[in-house]
């Protein structure tokens, strides 16, 4: 296919995409954390090294987050068009992804509430890093089809787990939007004032928090001393399999 010759050259391997993308993301939350954000949102003047607000184009919040948000929407709406004969898998991601843009294209609309402006470049750095993310693992999935999943030796999992993504997809994305929805309540209708969130999972407590992290911890063990269980029994247990998904 042309698209595909001139835009995705194929990759020596098919893990080369999400080995970088781990990396790129592992830096990018590395440099979070350490002070150097991203300039939108409440970081949108914390930033030293950022331009000086003479030589800044801002824009409104909400035409600064519809830049972020509407090419990765457009990217996978275009998607149905351009691989339109791909299995259900293909179809589940894609649809995953255009929805989620989607919704949030609505949400910057219609419920979220602005305290300030947002700068062009960063907008333009943004929705550069959400676009390409999506784009790549449409393609990804693409690559997955056919006669290239054959030559990398990649096959469809044993256990169909496609009608419990849509279930944990369907319950995250109504939950995400609710959060968001309560976020909105917390200013009244000219009120700017940043406010600590509260309702939902907002006011999970320590404990829960705690108990959480302590039961990863316990079965994480758990699965470990299981693994080498089977082991001591069975001198053909496959090395392959691991104690974690």
């Amino acid at each position: 296919m042309v698209f595909d010759k001139l835009l995705f050259p194929l990759p020596s391997s098919v893990f080369m995409a999400c080995s970088i993308t781990l990396v790129s993301s592992f830096i990018a939350g590395i440099s979070e954390s350490k002070g150097n954000n991203l300039p939108y949102s409440k970081f949108g003047n914390t930033n030293s090294g950022q331009k000086s607000k003479k030589e800044s184009v801002f824009l409104s919040g909400r035409i600064g987050m519809l830049i972020v948000y509407t090419p990765a929407l457009l990217a996978s709406a275009i998607s149905f068009w351009v691989y339109p004969n791909h299995d259900f898998r293909f179809l589940l991601v894609n649809s995953a992804l255009a929805l989620h843009f989607f919704k949030r294209d609505l949400e910057v609309s219609f419920v979220h509430k602005y305290s300030g402006k947002m700068m062009l470049d960063s907008a333009i750095k943004i929705s550069l890093s959400y676009c390409i993310s999506t784009v790549s693992m449409i393609y990804n999935q693409h690559l997955m089809q056919g006669i290239v999943v054959y030559s990398v030796g990649i096959h469809d999992p044993k256990m169909d787990l496609k009608p419990v993504g849509i279930v944990v997809y369907s319950v995250s994305i109504m939950g995400n939007f609710y959060h968001h929805y309560l976020l909105s309540k917390l200013r009244e209708d000219h009120d700017k004032k940043y406010k600590i969130p509260k309702g939902g999972l907002f006011g999970r407590t320590i404990y829960q928090f705690c108990f959480t992290v302590g039961t990863i911890c316990y079965l994480t063990g758990r699965s470990i001393a299981t693994r080498k269980w089977y082991l001591s029994k069975f001198p053909n247990f496959p090395k392959h399999i691991k104690a974690l998904m």
